[in-house]
């Protein structure tokens, strides 16, 4: 039965595949000309022979409505359900291998079954969220050269090369995954297991290829390289792939996949929390959301420093593109998105402290709580500081300029960039108290310990605001240059607190066992809450980085000049954003609906059979 199914699905995928590929066909039309001329790269700069067909004249990028209703408003909602989808294929296997590779690596019987139960659950979702994903992707590819034909035709004859490639990566994604998840039951034995870990791993390693291609168009029309002033192809598919934004872009839309599938994950454990009819289900579902926020959090700490760095490259390659974005009509939805990080960080915060209510001894450090919290607000508050506000002209001329001559020095990038590092430093710390909530330590260096780890942090946060403050003195495109060193000593700080504080707990005395599904319902709320933040800022973060080619197809290659055509306002990309995200979350719902009908819960009802402890979640922090 389960080879039938494998060979019925792989069909399917084929024929699906076919139908892609048939349609793509229709974008690799190409002008049958021949170029003899030498030209320049127009990012590297570097001679070469043309070998594609220019960008469409203005006459052919008017294109057609439906009604009233913009076709670039119909592209944009479907293109942002199959990048929500994508992002959410692209983890599920990366959270599934995780949870297999520390089920293997366990000692422990009951936590290594509930750790394979937990990711075969989440490989059957995968699965069928990928049938969602092709199925979007094709509707997608057909607006596309239904609305947009001479788009598609020049971005398909440019990256004609790479279609096949594509195709295949995105094929043997498939099959890989489908094996990954009928094999199953069949790879069960020790060193059959490791190798059924490997083909997930393989899975993984082509999700992450597909995702690079894919984030190639978007960087190439953002900042187009390998071709010349005309946008022809002139043969270096290395320099077309590798355009000033391809690596900054490739790291940030990782971490944001990761980020939105933890979040749905943790949703998904909230939900059967809070709808649970037994104990032992809330205690396991409390485990779960627990679990995915500390891999969605991993994702999230190094997210600023991707940002960061994907603007510094923006405005190298564009500063009249970074100005647009976070100088000018973007300005106000990156303040939006910098108060939904600070959200996020301040969630994460607090579901920590409110996570103490399942741990014996937690209410020790309740008083550390408040003084942390104000050092985390003050930092919120710089962060959240808008370098411009609105204002009427009587003020501005009151006030001498659009900047306030007080508020306005933290509305700068050198104040933000300590401000989000000492947010994260704040974070660490709450989740050091956590992990010493329930523990008495024994080593005869605690207190030599605690002043060492005192003295990091102390100095670490003294030598982020010194660069902040140094910053002021720098000019604008040199200053953005420290938010290296400060990264690096955030990084420093949080590994050699974390291994430190991990030393001084080696064979601490547990106070009592974690007691699971004793959370605080604002606790579990908490973490809904932050669960729907993350994917609302993905899709906001999506937003901003395509609008920043303004009325381009291809930045100053491809414009779009259809009369009708608008870059949206903050109220109107808000409404579009919330729209999706609500859309895709109904969407993930019914997939987890759908994978329980056959009454094979999260949980794991095979797991459940073999052992019966499989529900009771890990005793101690440290299994945790």
């Amino acid at each position: 039965m389960a080879m039938r199914e494998i060979v019925s699905r792989a069909v399917g995928y084929f024929v699906l595949l076919m139908v892609v590929l048939g349609a793509l066909g229709i974008a690799w039309g190409m002008q049958s000309q021949s170029f003899a001329e030498e030209t320049a790269d127009l990012y590297f700069k570097t001679p070469g022979t043309p070998e594609g067909p220019p960008a469409p004249s203005p006459e052919n990028t008017v294109y057609s409505r439906v009604g009233t209703l913009d076709s670039r408003l119909i592209v944009w909602f479907i293109t942002q359900l199959h990048t929500y989808f994508g992002g959410f294929v692209l983890a599920l296997p990366i959270f599934c291998v995780l949870l297999e590779f520390l089920g293997l690596s366990s000692k422990n019987v009951a936590l290594a079954l509930r750790f394979d139960g937990l990711a075969r659950d989440l490989a059957k979702v995968a699965l069928l969220a990928l049938s969602v994903t092709a199925v979007v992707g094709s509707i997608m590819l057909s607006i596309f050269l239904y609305f947009y034909p001479s788009f598609m035709r020049y971005m398909g004859g440019t990256f004609k090369t790479f279609m096949p490639v594509y195709a295949f990566v995105f094929l043997g994604e498939s099959l890989l995954l489908i094996t990954y998840y009928y094999s199953w039951n069949r790879l069960i034995t020790p060193a059959s297991k490791w190798a059924h870990a490997s083909i997930g791993l393989l899975s993984n390693l082509f999700g992450t290829a597909l995702l690079f291609l894919a984030n190639a168009w978007s960087a190439f029309m953002m900042a187009p390289a390998g071709v010349d002033a005309q946008g022809r192809f002139l043969g270096n598919g290395w320099h077309l792939l590798h355009s000033a934004l391809w690596n900054p872009l490739n790291v940030h839309r990782f971490l944001a996949n990761i980020m939105s599938g933890g979040a749905v994950v943790m949703a998904y454990a909230c939900y059967r929390f809070f709808t649970s009819k037994s104990e032992k289900e809330s205690a396991y579902f409390d485990w779960v959301g627990h679990i995915f926020l500390f891999v969605t959090v991993i994702a999230l700490l190094p997210m600023p420093f991707a940002g960061y760095w994907l603007m510094r490259s923006v405005y190298s390659f564009s500063q009249s593109m970074g100005v647009t974005m976070m100088g000018g009509l973007l300005t106000w939805l990156f303040v939006v998105q910098a108060i939904l990080i600070g959200v996020l960080f301040l969630g994460v915060n607090f579901y920590l402290w409110q996570s103490m209510a399942r741990i014996q001894g937690g209410e020790r450090y309740q008083p550390y709580y408040q003084a942390l919290l104000s050092v985390f607000m003050v930092a919120l508050f710089i962060w959240l500081t808008p370098h411009t506000v609105w204002m009427s002209a009587g003020e501005v001329k009151a006030m001498g300029g659009a900047s306030h001559p007080v508020v306005g020095n933290y509305g700068v990038m050198s104040a933000k960039n300590g401000a989000v590092n000492i947010m994260i430093l704040v974070t660490v710390m709450s989740f050091l108290y956590y992990r010493r909530a329930n523990r008495t330590m024994v080593v005869h260096w605690v207190k030599k310990g605690n002043i060492l780890l005192g003295a990091l942090f102390l100095l670490g946060g003294l030598n982020i605001i010194w660069l902040s403050v140094y910053g002021y003195y720098l000019p604008a495109k040199l200053r953005v240059g420290l938010s290296t060193p400060q990264a690096a000593t955030t990084l420093t700080v949080l590994v050699i607190g974390v291994i430190v504080n991990r030393m001084m707990l080696k064979g601490s005395v547990l106070h009592g066992p974690i007691q699971w599904g004793k959370i605080s319902f604002r606790g579990m709320a908490g973490l809904f809450g932050l669960a729907a933040a993350f994917t609302w800022v993905m899709g906001l973060m999506g937003y901003i980085r395509s609008s920043g080619r303004l009325a381009w197809h291809v930045s100053e290659l491809m414009a779009d000049v259809s009369p009708w055509a608008f870059t949206p306002d903050f109220a109107f990309a808000a409404k579009m954003v919330t729209l999706n995200m609500m859309v895709f979350w109904a969407a993930v719902l019914a997939l987890f609906w759908m994978c329980q009908r056959d009454q094979s819960s999260a949980i794991g009802e095979e797991v459940a059979k073999e052992n019966a402890r499989v529900l009771v979640p890990p005793s101690s922090s440290q299994e945790a």
